[in-house]
């Protein structure tokens, strides 16, 4: 039988998504506390590999087994074996075909940044931090370029591996709350350091050292050198994976990160 999780995790705690020969990764964690309530080796897919640093809200993942258990044993007895830095939210037993990641329909990205000249320190690692005020106008601006179908090569990584840097972005909107700027991105899916360099490159704009006429020249030029730097990865959050109602999964609200 094929078994979809929810999950959340804290991703300052792990090496990234993905399984590493050290053993350092959410899956990693994942797969051996999953194989403990199992009796047999488990071996998971997740609909979204985030990099190391970087957090999810509702990361959702699948599994095949043999063995019956109830809900709750993969829910409560795995949540009993993991480390404290990641929770699973919900199990619920789905048709075989299903596929976390390639049934995805899309996916909802959240950065919270923090725009202060003093850096953080309770939130340290929950946020990402800029060292002065923004113009959150202008960077409203300047993302309106992005909504679309686009080749966003400008803002991939030159690691990336997709075969395609077309993404149709769907929702990019910024607000604002004292010190601190959310991001909020949907897409069908995103390229590997996609939102991280959004981020860095409105962050450019709304400091000034760029106009909101640039993201557009940077869309159109496709070239990735050209763009701001990478942006840390402390304030990126997976907020949501969106499946058809076919694949009857749990709903899953639409959350704030509480500090």
């Amino acid at each position: 039988m094929r078994i979809a999780l929810g999950l959340e995790y804290d991703g300052s705690a792990f090496c990234g998504w993905q399984t590493q020969p050290s053993g350092c990764a959410v899956q990693d964690a994942l797969e051996r506390a999953l194989t403990q309530i199992a009796g047999t080796p488990i071996a998971t897919t997740c609909a979204g590999r985030t990099d190391a640093g970087v957090h999810a809200l509702a990361q959702v993942a699948h599994f095949d087994t043999e063995v019956g258990r109830p809900d709750t044993a993969w829910v409560r007895g795995t949540n009993a074996l993991l480390p404290a830095a990641v929770s699973v939210l919900w199990a619920r037993t789905v048709d075989p075909a299903f596929h976390a990641r390639f049934d995805a329909e899309a996916r909802r990205y959240r950065y919270v940044l923090l725009a202060r000249g003093e850096r953080p320190g309770v939130l340290h690692g929950r946020v990402g931090w800029w060292h002065g005020a923004l113009d959150v106008a202008a960077m409203r601006t300047a993302a309106a370029e992005l909504i679309g179908e686009h080749d966003f090569s400008a803002f991939r990584a030159a690691e990336c591996q997709a075969k395609s840097p077309v993404r149709v972005l769907s929702v990019l909107d910024l607000s604002a709350d004292g010190p601190f700027v959310v991001f909020e991105l949907r897409a069908n899916a995103f390229l590997q350091h996609m939102v991280r360099n959004i981020v860095g490159a409105l962050v450019y704009v709304g400091a000034g050292r760029q106009p909101p006429t640039w993201i557009g020249e940077l869309l159109r030029g496709r070239d990735r050198r050209l763009a701001a730097p990478t942006f840390a990865p402390d304030g990126l959050y997976l907020a949501g994976v969106e499946y058809s109602p076919t694949a009857n999964l749990p709903t899953v609200p639409a959350r704030t990160i509480p500090f």
